[in-house]
């Protein structure tokens, strides 16, 4: 029998609890959940042979095992407020060797750290790899004077000498832990304990990569940071959800003397939905105006529509169920807070470019094109594309 080769192994702890933010690790930025993207990343780096998650959380399970993890179940001891990373790791260890793996090198994630860069993460594996380092972790450079207070409050100069002030091109730079990620020897790390030792070095990372999330204002800069840095292009889903005003619309309307309403539509759109259409992808209309000009709109487009609908995420769920879509493979393109419910529960939460802030930040796509002016049909060509 061959004996079993050694692996390099993925762990990202990602435990139930969070005070700071509630459920931290199961929100979404730029649309997909944080333990998702910690998975995602280590996934796309080339050298890492498996991906574990270790957690005591079963919807945190669920996610992880969805994205393609290995879930290993940690027990709550090991899952409190004091809990350290490095006993999960340990335990992580464990678990797997119990179950006939050989583990060589341990990259250890954390879901917290939202922009995980791929490519760094395979180099540090391979300094491990071809013997040039024991640990390596993520930096990013800083040229920054840092600075501490003493104990009467007095500012004390840490990197430089306060009445030098050199130019920073005449300044070597100094690295800042991102706390993304780190790579390491199992064994050395079962006999320290600790995730540096031996010979240490640096793996060089984006600066935007290094935010961290322990609270809801870092969560909301992570946010932001996704609609700037991921732009995709592409949208490969199995169905296509809208809501109507603001998305169909411009979000205005014409009321006649009889309080009759009008509103303006985009024949883009309209052309849109009929390519959509005839490529066989299903798409559905789901508002909570009662008005009938919804359902005509709908009509003249040919597709099925729910309108004065309250609560869009029950709709939704139980339309995607009697279409045997799964809802991550649903694109909903949305542009109002009413619209958050259905946003926060597909694959492909879309936002049209004048949305509501809040529908912003959960988006996974934000597009350059405002509601009645061509956002379906440019959110339609993207599907297509795919």
């Amino acid at each position: 029998m061959d004996e079993q080769q050694p692996l390099t192994v993925a762990i990202i702890p990602a435990r139930g609890g969070s005070k700071q933010v509630p459920r931290k690790n199961l929100q979404r930025v730029g649309g997909v959940p944080l333990v998702e993207r910690a998975v995602r990343a280590a996934a796309a780096a080339s050298g890492i042979d498996l991906v574990v998650v270790s957690t005591d959380d079963d919807e945190i399970a669920a996610v992880a095992t969805a994205a393609g993890a290995r879930v290993i179940r940690r027990p709550a001891e090991l899952a409190g407020d004091t809990a350290t990373s490095e006993s999960a790791i340990l335990h992580a260890l464990d678990d797997l060797e119990a179950q006939g793996e050989r583990v060589e090198i341990v990259a250890f994630l954390q879901a917290t750290s939202p922009f995980i860069p791929s490519d760094p993460l395979a180099a540090a594996v391979e300094e491990i790899r071809a013997d040039r380092a024991d640990s390596v972790f993520a930096a990013h450079e800083t040229y920054g004077f840092l600075w501490r207070e003493d104990a009467d409050g007095a500012a004390v100069a840490i990197n430089h000498e306060a009445a030098h002030r050199p130019r920073r091109q005449d300044r070597e730079p100094h690295h800042l832990e991102t706390g993304a990620f780190y790579v390491f020897r199992a064994d050395g790390f079962r006999e320290s304990r600790h995730r540096f030792f031996g010979r240490v070095r640096i793996a060089a990372v984006p600066e935007w990569t290094a935010i961290e999330i322990d609270d809801a204002d870092q969560l909301r800069v992570a946010r932001a940071l996704a609609t700037l840095h991921e732009v995709p292009e592409r949208i490969p889903v199995r169905a296509v959800v809208t809501d109507f005003d603001g998305v169909h619309t411009d979000d205005t309307a014409i009321i006649d003397a009889d309080g009759g309403e009008r509103v303006r539509v985009s024949r883009e759109d309209g052309m849109g939905v009929a390519l959509l259409r005839r490529a066989g992808v299903p798409l559905l209309i789901l508002s909570t105006e009662v008005n009938p000009v919804v359902r005509a709109r709908a009509d003249k487009l040919r597709v099925p529509v729910l309108h004065g609908i309250d609560d869009k995420e029950t709709a939704l769920r139980k339309w995607a169920r009697e279409n045997d879509v799964p809802l991550a493979d649903i694109a909903y393109l949305g542009n109002d807070v009413n619209d958050l419910p259905a946003l926060r529960i597909v694959g492909w939460p879309v936002a049209v470019a004048n949305a509501h802030p809040l529908v912003i930040e959960e988006a996974r796509v934000v597009l350059r094109r405002r509601g009645g002016e061509g956002a379906v049909r440019e959110l339609i060509e993207r599907v297509l594309s795919s």
